[in-house]
């Protein structure tokens, strides 16, 4: 049963919604403004699970992706790095 997390387009809640099946067709909505306009991002985590090659680890990259709040992009070490 994944949980995906949202943010809404319209006031930039971030929510979340469970779905019971893979297949399960969900009818979604901002619980906070009711729109329908949002972006599936990547929750947070507060652990890495490993470390590449001669001990590298994920480069982490964090930016402003609006007003009051930041994204962030997790570059895992390959098999060759």
């Amino acid at each position: 049963m994944p949980v995906f997390e949202f943010r809404c387009l319209e006031c930039g809640n971030l929510f979340e919604k469970l779905f019971l099946d893979t297949r399960e067709k969900a009818d979604i909505a901002c619980p906070q403004c009711r729109a329908r306009t949002f972006e599936r991002v990547i929750s947070k985590t507060n652990y890495v699970m490993g470390v590449g090659k001669d001990g590298k680890k994920p480069k982490v990259t964090t930016r402003s992706c609006s007003p009051g709040s930041t994204c962030a992009t997790i570059e895992f070490p390959g098999p060759g790095e």
